[in-house]
This record gives C-alpha cells, sequence and structure tokens, in this order.
C-alpha cells in the first residue's frame, strides 16, 4: 500500500481510519461498494443517502478523494452521451487495500446484495445506474 495514502490530508493510519468510518464518509464508501459496478454517479450517491444534503455527499465524496480513498473517473467526450452522467466515483487501489487492512471490506458481498434488492429505484435512479462506466477501471 502507497505511504501516501491519507497524506494529502495530514493523517496517520490510525485518524485515516477514524476519517473514513465517520458516519457519512462510511455511507459513501459502501455506496460505492455495493454499486453494481463499484462506480456510481454523483446523482445516485445522493439518491442513496436522502437524510444528507446534496452539497454534503459531494463534500465528503472530495474529502475521500483528498484523502486518497477514492477517485474520480470521467468517461471520455466520445463515450458521453447526453442525458447521463459522466463522472463517477470508485476506490482507488490504494484504498481499497486500506480498507481490506482494517476490516472494512468484509460486508461488501452484503452490501451488495442489499443493493440489489432496493425496489423503489427511481426511473431516474435506474437509467443512470445502467448508463455507461469507464472501461479502463
Amino acid at each position: 500500500m502507497s505511504t501516501d495514502l491519507g497524506t494529502a490530508a495530514g493523517m496517520e493510519s490510525r485518524e485515516l481510519v477514524h476519517f473514513v468510518t465517520q458516519q457519512t464518509r462510511f455511507a459513501l464508501t459502501n455506496n460505492i461498494l455495493q454499486h453494481p459496478d463499484q462506480l456510481p454517479s454523483m446523482y445516485e450517491l445522493e439518491e442513496l443517502n436522502p437524510s444528507v444534503s446534496d452539497a454534503t455527499v459531494y463534500k465528503h465524496i472530495q474529502k475521500l478523494i483528498d484523502a486518497g480513498i477514492v477517485r474520480e473517473v470521467a468517461l471520455d467526450d466520445d463515450q458521453r452521451r447526453q442525458g447521463y452522467p459522466w463522472k463517477f466515483y470508485g476506490l482507488t487501489e490504494d484504498g481499497r487495500d486500506f480498507l481490506k487492512a482494517h476490516n472494512l471490506l468484509a460486508a461488501e458481498e452484503t452490501l451488495q446484495k442489499t443493493y440489489e434488492t432496493i425496489s423503489d429505484k427511481s426511473e431516474k435512479m435506474v437509467k443512470y445506474e445502467n448508463a455507461p462506466r469507464p472501461d479502463d477501471v
């Protein structure tokens, strides 16, 4: 695992565990893990966290990016389709390694199965869930 993980945010390993497991950030990390492609769009993250404002979701995703846990992935210009998202959020390799090393991936399979059972997804949510994703992830 890279020693750069968390250094952008000035954190050591113990502090990074606390940072990642803060309620909203941990929920967002779990949302990424449970997504069928492990690459949800911002809209999907916002919909999965209705008790949190959209601005708060965005702020916490940015903090996870700054800490090296999450990365933003964009579709190439020629892959973008009007009316569909083109930016997605997934774990970095170092982020996944860090979560695994601290036993924070144990529920990954359960999270994915739970996500599959959500039956009251809006039409837009289903559309975004099925949007093209970058191939290089």
